[in-house]
């Protein structure tokens, strides 16, 4: 008889996927969850998860063998479904608790970072499926193209590794739940103030991580990430650095030429590797693709021809930087902007690639790390490259578990820095685009929850607005 298990906070973006390769290692699945939106929702109706839309006690099958309680479910006393699962007698897990059970005996390899490990694990599973080493992966988002999770037959199991706490009865950040061969490291720049009070516990994590490597293992890392150089000292493994075209990294870039296709040369030591093309926009992407490159390349999982033709057909992930817009000549582009260079490398992006246009960013000021006081330093300067901003309201959930801003502080944070505008609800977001978009003008919603529906409404104004 198959195992049971069942998910409460199924329609996170790791939850979403855990599901999934739970079902394909044979256990049959239930869940639940009272806030979801596209694209997860979507993703498993696709896959056809059915899950229930809110919390009960009755929701928890009577013969469930695993209980996997997500990190942002609502705790009892506030959720009956919680309580019944901690006084059931259920075996109970975090969701990376429950990876790494999923992950024993395969070759780990990690992705970690405070931005970018979306899309350097979806970077690395995309090529090694494209080479048929039928790969198991874990990824924290919605690849374009392919499933976010998936349990394969080969030997290399790719995860994404979040150093946020694992669950609130376990503070250990997630990927130190991992037994990773190697490791990709991204960035370090200090984030989730909430829980890293201070840069030097932010680091912490890392530093185990890194250490955790066997000493057969390899830490490939960003020469010019923050932090990451101190991070790598503490790997007993090899280690090989990266970065975007500084020569004292052992990979980098020459030759590039920006489009709507990017082309680059990838350098090792000096010597040209192969030529590249991308449709990712942005330097962080380009960065990203020479990180996965020297991963997969360095350890020989696969070889330099594959790689090439893996990163042409790559097509990114959802919500990272996605055009909404089919049939306007004002595009439309949504993003993830839950920190400052996240957010920073969507106006970068934008910038490079469509320097012509005038930006309009429509922000909501969703993470706790946008919220908190001490992030008031980032509205100085998150926005030099951008003509207008509407800015949307803070959440008022969790709203006293940190010091956090309101949106009048906000507003007058960034007023006068560049031409602003309050709004409350999406009409009134709606009426403000209908007076300031021009022909010349490109819209960035940015954002990493639903943005009070404009995701779906702006594109269809604009492509009222501006038909193409």
């Amino acid at each position: 008889m198959a195992r049971r298990a069942h998910l409460i906070g199924i329609a996170g973006a790791g939850m979403s996927a855990l599901a999934i390769l739970l079902r394909e290692a044979g256990w049959k699945i239930s869940g639940s969850d009272d806030n979801f939106y596209d694209p997860i929702y979507s993703y498993l109706k696709k896959n056809k998860v059915l899950f229930f839309k809110s919390y009960r006690a009755s929701n928890i099958p009577r013969y469930a063998d695993l209980i996997v309680i997500g990190k942002h479910v609502r705790l009892t006393p506030e959720n009956p479904e919680v309580k019944r699962a901690l006084s059931s007698g259920k075996t109970i897990k975090s969701l990376p608790e429950t990876l790494a059970m999923l992950a024993e005996g395969k070759e780990q390899i990690v992705v970690a970072g405070s931005f970018g490990k979306s899309t350097g694990a979806a970077l690395i599973a995309w090529c090694l499926v494209r080479t048929k080493k039928s790969p198991s992966y874990f990824i924290g988002a919605i690849p374009e193209g392919f499933n976010s999770s998936h349990l394969g037959r080969g030997k290399y199991f790719v995860l994404e590794g979040d150093e946020y706490p694992s669950a609130y009865w376990d503070k250990t950040s997630k990927f130190l739940h991992f037994d990773p061969t190697s490791v990709l490291l991204i960035s370090g720049e200090h984030d989730h103030v909430n829980v890293f009070p201070t840069e030097k516990s932010y680091k912490e994590p890392y530093k185990k991580l890194v250490a955790k490597i066997s000493k057969y293992g390899l830490l490939v890392y960003s020469f010019e990430g923050k932090n990451l150089r101190e991070i790598s000292k503490y790997a007993k493994s090899r280690k090989v650095s990266y970065a975007l075209k500084n020569k004292n990294a052992d990979w980098y870039t020459q030759n590039i030429k920006y489009g709507a296709q990017t082309s680059f040369d990838l350098i090792r030591r000096g010597k040209k590797v192969a030529r590249l093309r991308t449709p990712l926009l942005g330097n962080h992407n380009i960065e990203n693709v020479v990180g996965a490159g020297a991963l997969l390349l360095e350890q020989k999982m696969i070889g330099a021809r594959d790689f090439a033709r893996g990163i042409g057909s790559f097509k990114g992930l959802a919500r990272r930087l996605d055009l909404k817009t089919k049939r306007s000549s004002v595009p439309v582009y949504k993003g993830l902007g839950s920190s400052y260079t996240k957010a920073k490398s969507i106006f970068d992006a934008l910038k490079l690639h469509f320097s012509e246009k005038r930006i309009i960013a429509v922000f909501e000021p969703k993470t706790f790390s946008w919220r908190n006081r001490f992030a008031l330093k980032w509205y100085k300067s998150i926005f030099d490259d951008v003509s207008e901003v509407i800015m949307l309201p803070p959440p008022a959930e969790g709203k006293r578990t940190h010091d956090q801003l309101t949106h009048q502080e906000i507003f007058q944070a960034i007023k006068g820095r560049t031409n602003s505008h309050k709004a409350r609800t999406e009409k009134e977001t709606l009426a403000i685009l209908k007076k300031i978009t021009k022909k010349d003008s490109i819209i960035a919603l940015v954002s990493s929850g639903s943005l009070l529906g404009l995701s779906k409404s702006v594109p269809k104004l604009m492509e009222k607005l501006f038909p193409q």
